[in-house]
C-alpha cells in the first residue's frame, strides 16, 4: 500500500502546511502547472515525486517533467497530465487516449477546480485536486490524498488549505 499526496497549479508558491498533510504520504504526483523549480525540488526533497509539466510551466520544469505520463502504483493503472477537461468533456489532447485505452485512474489539473467523479462511460476514476497555489479564479486552496493498494483507490480526502488570498509564510 502507497499513501499518495496529490497537488496541482502550485504556479510557484508552495504552502507549508503542504509538508504538514503530506507527511504521512509515501508518495507526491503533482498534475502541473508547477511555477518553479524550487517548488519541484522542495516536493522532491520531501517525498518521492511524480510531476507532469503544464502550460504555465518553463524550459527548466520541462526539462525535468514530462507532459504526460502512465504508470502504475501498486496495481493501479494511472494516466495523468496538465489539461485533461473533465467527463464528458475531456481535453482533445488526451481523448482519443482515454477512449482508446482508459486507464482506472486519470488525473489532470488546470481547471483549478476540486473534482473527483467516476466516468462510467469510460470506467474510470477522474481526479483534479484544484489549485493548491495563490494565483487564479478559484477561492479555496485544496489537496487530495488517497491510498493505492492491490489495484483500487482508497480513502480518498479532499484537504482545503485556505481562502486563494490568505498568505501563509
Amino acid at each position: 500500500m502507497k499513501k499518495i499526496g496529490l497537488i496541482s497549479d502550485t504556479h510557484g508558491w508552495l504552502d507549508e502546511a503542504v509538508f504538514k498533510h503530506f507527511n504521512v504520504c509515501d508518495e507526491i504526483w503533482h498534475a502541473g502547472d508547477i511555477g518553479t523549480l524550487n517548488v519541484l525540488e522542495s516536493l522532491e526533497k520531501f517525498k518521492p515525486t511524480i510531476a507532469v509539466f503544464g502550460n504555465i510551466d518553463g524550459t527548466e520544469i520541462r526539462k525535468a517533467t514530462i507532459e504526460t505520463l502512465r504508470w502504475n502504483c501498486e496495481g493501479v493503472d494511472v494516466l495523468m497530465t496538465h489539461i485533461g477537461g473533465r467527463p464528458g468533456n475531456y481535453s482533445t489532447n488526451i481523448k482519443d487516449e482515454l477512449k482508446r485505452n482508459p486507464p482506472q485512474v486519470f488525473i489532470c489539473g488546470h481547471s483549478h477546480i476540486c473534482l473527483a467523479k467516476f466516468d462510467a462511460k469510460l470506467n474510470l476514476l477522474h481526479l483534479n485536486p484544484g489549485a493548491a497555489g495563490r494565483h487564479g479564479f478559484h477561492h479555496v486552496r485544496t489537496l487530495m490524498r488517497f491510498d493505492a493498494d492491490n489495484g483500487k483507490l482508497s480513502n480518498l480526502e479532499v484537504i482545503e488549505l485556505g481562502q486563494r488570498s490568505e498568505r501563509v509564510f
